[in-house]
């Protein structure tokens, strides 16, 4: 593989502990094609494909990997694939699985700890760096109402998780995860700027953020009408509160130019 010369520098994750690069990989696509939400369909890559991206995610300073239960057998290939695992940042999720076509959810402390126990067996790990709650949308009742909290609590405290958090969809539920957990998945694009009152909480309180959807599921490309990628980039990394930006691609160029633009954004 050709060098590329593109090198990102890691960065604090809150106080976590664990440096990420600003870039982190998402894997739906390794193991997912239905019911998601990208301007063009794709095809589930080959082994070979995805340990030439892998390949080339480690030759561009990636090293956080998004995974989750829910993205079909993503989990499993990256344990069968993955190597030098103390190399990579792990984030996995709980509260979705993904059968016969829908999303269910179950926040049960029963339901937590199997998640858990299978994530670990699939990826083929004595522990994972990051677990976050990956809400239905009703984030009060699941931060309030269940016991997918507490149990993550009892299980980073046993050594399984490093740090834990929720991955939300309301204003309150990422106030509230900034203030009692390490890491909040938050999103932040040019048309939704929504939790930009949680990152700024995250950042007087020093906790880690990593931000979905700001390539908006790809919309952002100009193929696509969007904006571009470059201006997409720039206004997630304007906030100083951004630990690292999740894009799930499979296309080789695509990542190396995404890295590019970060690395320049962010030297």
């Amino acid at each position: 593989m050709m060098k590329t010369g593109i090198m990102m520098k890691k960065r604090e994750l809150g106080q976590t502990g664990i440096q990420v690069s600003p870039l982190g990989l998402g894997t739906v696509k390794f193991g997912r094609d239905q019911q998601v939400k990208y301007p063009w369909s794709f095809k589930i890559p080959d082994d070979q494909a995805v340990l030439e991206l892998l390949s080339l995610s480690r030759e561009l300073g990636i090293n956080l990997l998004d995974t989750a239960p829910a993205y079909g057998t993503s989990e499993e290939r990256l344990g069968q694939l993955l190597h030098h695992r103390q190399d990579w940042v792990i984030v996995s999720k709980v509260g979705e699985a993904f059968e016969k076509g829908q999303s269910h959810f179950d926040f049960s402390a029963n339901t937590t700890r199997k998640t858990i126990e299978s994530s670990l067996k699939k990826l083929r790990t004595d522990y994972l760096d990051v677990v976050l709650v990956h809400s239905d949308g009703n984030d009060q009742h699941v931060i309030e109402q269940t016991d997918v909290i507490e149990t993550l609590q009892r299980l980073k405290e046993a050594g399984h998780i490093r740090a834990i958090g929720l991955s939300t969809k309301t204003t309150a539920g990422g106030l509230w995860t900034v203030e009692h957990t390490d890491v909040i998945m938050a999103t932040r694009n040019s048309s939704d700027s929504t939790d930009d009152p949680v990152l700024d909480r995250a950042l007087e309180l020093n906790k880690g953020v990593v931000i979905k959807k700001g390539l908006q599921s790809g919309h952002v490309d100009t193929k696509a009408g969007g904006e571009g990628i470059e201006e997409a980039l720039k206004y997630v990394f304007s906030h100083q509160a951004v630990s690292c930006l999740i894009a799930g691609t499979i296309n080789p160029q695509h990542l190396t130019q995404n890295a590019q633009i970060i690395e320049h954004l962010t030297c």
